[in-house]
């Protein structure tokens, strides 16, 4: 995966949450941003394995989050991660409408993943952070 610098730069260092219950591409998405210099917190492929690390005290920079995980939506993992301002991206195999009203802003990539479109997007969002 070609990467540029500024996205290095910005990944570099950083906890990126993973959650996707599809082994491979989870395993594709750690191996993506570990290459660029990011810590990954999971992958996790359950609901309660999200929760647990949500909830450790661990400092959180980006996810990555499955809509579905175990036909199970990700949406109270999402709303908590917004609530705390750590940026977040959305993975699926459908359309945005199933994200509803309430997270139509939030980036969506269709699965199968670029997973360069994917770091240069969650590298984008930790720029527009605020620095705190």
């Amino acid at each position: 995966m070609a990467a540029s610098s500024d996205q290095r730069a910005e990944l570099k260092g950083r906890r990126i949450f993973v959650v996707e219950d599809e082994y491979f591409l989870a395993d594709d998405i750690g191996k993506a941003f570990r290459a660029l210099g990011a810590e990954i917190a999971g992958p996790v492929g359950h609901l309660e394995d999200a929760l647990e690390i949500l909830h450790d005290g661990s400092v959180l920079d980006a996810a990555v989050l499955d809509v579905n995980i175990r036909n199970e939506t990700i949406f109270p993992i999402a709303r908590e991660l917004r609530a705390r301002n750590v940026p977040f991206l959305f993975t699926t195999g459908y359309d945005k409408i199933t994200l509803g009203p309430e997270f139509q802003d939030v980036p969506l990539l269709e699965k199968p993943i670029d997973l360069a479109a994917m770091a240069r997007k969650l590298a984008g969002l930790i720029a527009e952070q605020p620095i705190q």
